[in-house]
């Protein structure tokens, strides 16, 4: 995607696009701008004088002290400060990824993505990357409560107990449970026990992100895309790069097809994706065409689509005829090698005509497989509007919540606080005292994932244990042992009640074994199911014509890290960038800037909207590329965050109805009011310098140099000498044309290297700590745009501008090509910073920490112990992991051999789903590194610029040098 000089000018913004150059040097400071414009003061210049000094001596302070306990029998196999890493499964929208998480003496501190799970293939996302940073979460609940008052985990068995004795009595009969998604096995078995012992009983479901489930000929079942195998791609509304509990492997497969067609020079074997999308998606800036139309115009694309390749003519749709008869006929072609895969969220006979298309292109079993809804989830009586209709009638008298915040995500039209008074007894099982727990008679402290014994499903069947990697915190329960309670057995261990049941199936105490050392319970695949759907011509006809909302539409989306809101407590996801939007700590009002224009609107402009006689007020984000008339909002903002209880964002539940969850039509009101969006996308600017290269595949083949185009070979000559590298050059290489800009690396690299988060205050000013940031461009016009992503760590240059301004050595060169800097050196002059053109380190300005300041977080649990943790008043960056250099170093000298090629992996390497990111020795010509640097599509960024420091990462323009060639992006086709 990232190859050759665009002929289109790049812009992250429309404001950056239609500013002068001189009006954006200010923009990578933004808290400064102001009064560097109005000059400064005495005082102000007193006060940096002052802190400079203070700065200067708080180097050499004294950490504080700390108690450390030590063991008195060491465990076997424990060797202290070696970390161990155990296979355990994180959830994702209810579904399981599979994770390896290390451990440091008992103490999770890490999570990576396990290789043999078919659902993370060793990859992650940031969601499981901020899973111990949630173990961790000060406002985690703590003890139960009663009507508000604390109470005792004896209290707790006590109550389950006598719920119990009721349901003994009666049959189950005016007992109630809610539960959220979950394909835990073992769970959905205790359900089904519950209910044949209780007949009574009733079984709830709320799922704020849906299912992911739709009834598709007379069956509900899951959809299972398999990339690998697909050449065209249609995706209607679905997300599947950045959505869902596929997404790593779908990421990994459709990267796969563009790596292919790359390396071999061969059109034929690259993928090509078309994506029509109601809002931006990563799987529309992936895609080589898009489409943006209304909500409720999906349905007549693919109502035309289906026309054409039935032979029946082309009816009207709102794409250009010409590009709806390219996309028909290249279906066609790629006949059973084709793919059109629908949205989960759109109607039920929208989903069953593109599975008939799939089923007349040949497809099904192939390209995309049918998973049956059984083996994955138990039955349920009904949803939350059947919960609220029977709390209503009267028909419940207890009612247990487990793991779920309906109170929060209940859409508008249903009064869940009215119908929770009509229960005589309301308990709720949680992690926080959130929303819900507040309304709630109970409320019971539930065990984090790290926490807890369990099992789940991945997306294509296969299950997988959850094992705890530490001994609950606060004496949390989990659902299994709630509904053992009321089957009468209280206080049952939960590994007991996860391991009976698989024995049960037929597990040996072997096999139990390896599913805990591999992830993964070999032979639970599920199967595929072939159902037959009415022929093409039919399932056109049946299609119901649903009037167009009139005026504006909305369209409801998760966030892509706080989910359904779950999560919002957790502050490295609350302060980690959208990938297309950079907006941190809130949520906002998006829409196309035509149709900001018609209404007068502008970004930061607050609006009132208004749907079934529930209003918000969220400001207003133009977004290029947006679908004209539709409004986006984001789910999962507006709770309070950090033990002050601060809303972040706005909560927009309340406009969601239990019809119509994902679209509908708003009326919008502009306010005179203005707010600040806290967005990072002006923050550390290269000044314009040589961002992204880019090209489609058939214009590199045609001239393959034009990756060098109009970008000088740097000077062969010098006024410093080169490095010379007896053993290892450590260098990097980024292939854009896979990079989909998920943000995974960015959410590791926090998590591995101790990054603290430093609040919204301090991010609207400049100061976001993250030592690797994922630009993202746009290319073209406003109302659709190509977008661009193009990941910054440090380049660590061989002859970097950083090291030649440091007044005390602070910034320095070391013998493997790393550009390292010493914390205990530095007085934080901050030149460096100045004199780098990637604008890629990092200033502590206020002693920043994982949590909030002001919160009696247990902060050092979460910290990796092999990693420095800065001060205030040092600059840092990134290292290259060189922690895990160092660590393999010692392993190589212990064997005596060199360090082998891949033995060392960077947590931003490790996490990425695509495999975008290649790390290793450059002295090695094996290397997988060398390989890539050598290719022909490489290219160093900024290595023709004006900047000395650009003139030091080797291209592939001159023969290869000794040292290292950086974070070299580039290296494949677009």
């Amino acid at each position: 995607m990232s190859v050759t000089g665009s002929p289109l000018p790049l812009w992250r913004s429309r404001e950056e696009r239609d500013s002068p150059p001189e009006a954006r040097l200010l923009d990578e400071f933004p808290g400064l701008a102001e009064r560097l414009a109005q000059g400064p003061d005495r005082r102000s210049v007193l006060k940096f004088m002052g802190a400079a000094m203070a700065l200067g001596g708080m180097t050499a302070c004294s950490p504080p002290e700390e108690t450390i306990l030590p063991y008195i029998d060491q465990p076997e196999g424990l060797i202290l400060g070696n970390p161990q890493f155990y296979a355990t499964t994180l959830p994702c929208d209810g579904f399981g990824i599979g994770a390896l998480v290390e451990s440091h003496e008992g103490r999770p501190t890490k999570v990576e993505g396990n290789p043999d799970h078919p659902a993370s293939l060793g990859a992650t996302d940031a969601v499981m990357q901020a899973a111990c940073l949630d173990l961790f979460d000060p406002t985690r609940s703590r003890a139960p409560q009663r009507a508000g008052q604390t109470s005792s985990m004896a209290h707790v068995d006590a109550l389950l107990s006598q719920i119990a004795q009721q349901m003994r009595r009666e049959g189950g009969r005016g007992v109630a449970i809610l539960g959220g998604v979950s394909t835990s096995p073992s769970l959905q078995a205790r359900l089904d026990a519950l209910r044949r012992a209780f007949p009574g009983l009733r079984l709830y479901r709320h799922a704020p992100l849906g299912s992911g489930y739709v009834d598709l000929c007379g069956q509900s079942v899951l959809l299972r895309p398999n990339l690998s195998e697909a050449r065209v791609i249609l995706s209607l509304d679905a997300d599947l790069l950045g959505e869902g509990p596929g997404k790593l492997a779908h990421a990994r497969a459709f990267a796969e097809t563009r790596r292919r067609a790359g390396a071999g020079r061969d059109p034929a074997r690259m993928s090509r994706l078309y994506a029509v999308e109601t809002t931006p998606t990563l799987t529309g800036a992936a895609a080589d065409h898009r489409w943006a139309v209304k909500p409720s115009e999906a349905g007549a694309v693919l109502t035309a689509l289906g026309a054409r390749l039935a032979g029946q003519g082309a009816p009207e749709a709102p794409v250009p005829v010409a590009l709806l008869d390219g996309l028909a006929d290249d279906l066609r072609r790629g006949g059973e090698a084709a793919l059109v895969l629908p949205g989960p969220h759109l109607p039920p006979a929208l989903q069953e005509l593109a599975l008939t298309l799939n089923q007349r292109l040949g497809s099904l079993g192939r390209t995309l497989d049918l998973l049956p809804q059984a083996p994955f989830m138990a039955e349920d009586t009904g949803d939350l509007a059947d919960l609220v209709a029977d709390l209503d009638s009267g028909g419940i008298d207890t009612l247990l919540i487990l793991q779920s915040n309906p109170a929060y995500t209940a859409p508008g039209d249903l009064d869940l606080r009215a119908a929770l008074g009509n229960a005589a007894l309301s308990v709720h099982l949680g992690t926080h005292l959130d929303e819900t727990a507040a309304l709630c008679d109970w409320h019971i402290p539930a065990a984090h994932v790290l926490e807890s014994w369990g099992d789940a499903r991945a997306f294509d069947g296969t299950a997988s244990i959850i094992q705890p990697l530490i001994r609950p915190l606060y004496d949390g329960r989990t659902p299994a042992q709630v509904l053992a309670a009321l089957a009468g057995e209280v206080r049952t261990s939960p590994r007991d009640l996860v391991m009976r049941h698989w024995t049960d199936q037929g597990l040996s105490p072997a096999d139990w074994q390896q599913a805990l050392q591999r992830g993964v319970i070999a032979g639970t695949k599920v199967a595929p199911i072939s159902p037959q759907c009415r022929p093409l011509p039919q399932a056109l006809g049946a299609l119901p014509q649903a009037p167009a909302p009139a005026g504006l539409e909305l369209r409801f989306v998760p966030d892509p890290f706080l989910r359904d809101g779950s999560l919002a407590t957790n502050v490295w996801l609350q302060e980690l960038p959208r990938p297309l939007t950079k907006i941190v700590w809130g949520n906002v009002a998006a829409m196309a800037p035509a149709t900001a224009h018609r209404l007068g609107l502008a970004s930061g402009r607050v609006v009132l909207l208004r749907r079934g006689g529930h209003e918000i007020s969220i400001p207003v984000w133009v977004q290029p590329g947006h679908p004209a008339d539709t409004i986006t909002l984001t789910l999962g903002h507006g709770r309070p965050v950090g033990e002050d209880g601060t809303p972040r964002g706005t909560d927009v539940y309340r406009l969601r109805g239990s019809d119509a969850p994902w679209s509908a039509g708003v009326e919008l009101t502009p306010l005179d009011m203005q707010t600040d969006i806290i967005t990072t996308q002006h923050h550390h600017a290269m000044e314009g310098r040589d961002p992204v290269r880019h090209a489609s595949l058939t214009e590199w083949l045609d001239a393959p140099d034009a990756v060098h185009a109009g970008h000088p070979a740097p000077p062969e000559q010098s006024l410093y000498p080169d490095w010379q590298y007896k053993d290892e050059a450590w260098g990097m290489v980024i292939d854009q044309t896979t990079c989909i800009g998920c943000n995974a690396c960015v959410a590791a690299c926090q998590a591995e290297n101790n990054i603290p988060t430093v609040g919204p205050e301090e991010c609207a000013r400049g100061h976001e700590m993250h030592w690797l940031r994922v630009d993202r461009y746009h290319a073209g016009p406003e109302d659709d745009p190509r977008t661009y992503f193009q990941p910054v760590p440090c380049m660590h240059c061989e002859k970097a501008p950083c090291e030649l301004v440091c007044p005390v050595n602070a910034t320095v060169h070391t013998h493997d090509g790393l550009n390292a800097q010493v914390y205990n050196r530095c007085i934080g002059t901050r030149y460096c910073s100045q004199n780098c053109p990637y604008k890629v380190r990092r200033f502590n300005f206020h002693l920043y920490q994982p949590f909030p300041q002001g919160t009696a977080a247990p902060s050092a649990p979460v910290m990796n112990p092999d990693v420095s943790v800065r001060s205030r008043g040092v600059m840092e960056k990134c290292t290259y992991c060189v922690q895990r250099i160092q660590a393999a170093r010692i392993e190589a000298d212990i064997d005596g051999r060199p360090i082998a090629d891949g033995e060392v992996v960077t947590a931003c390497q490790q996490a990425c789903p695509t495999q975008a990111i290649r790390f290793g020795n450059l002295n090695d010509p094996a290397s997988d590194v060398r390989h890539l640097r050598d290719d022909p599509l490489n290219y160093a960024l900024l290595g023709a610029s004006e900047h000395p420091a650009a003139h030091h990462l080797s291209g592939p323009d001159r023969e290869p040098q000794p040292g290292p060639a950086g974070a070299a992006c580039g290296g494949g086709p677009g």
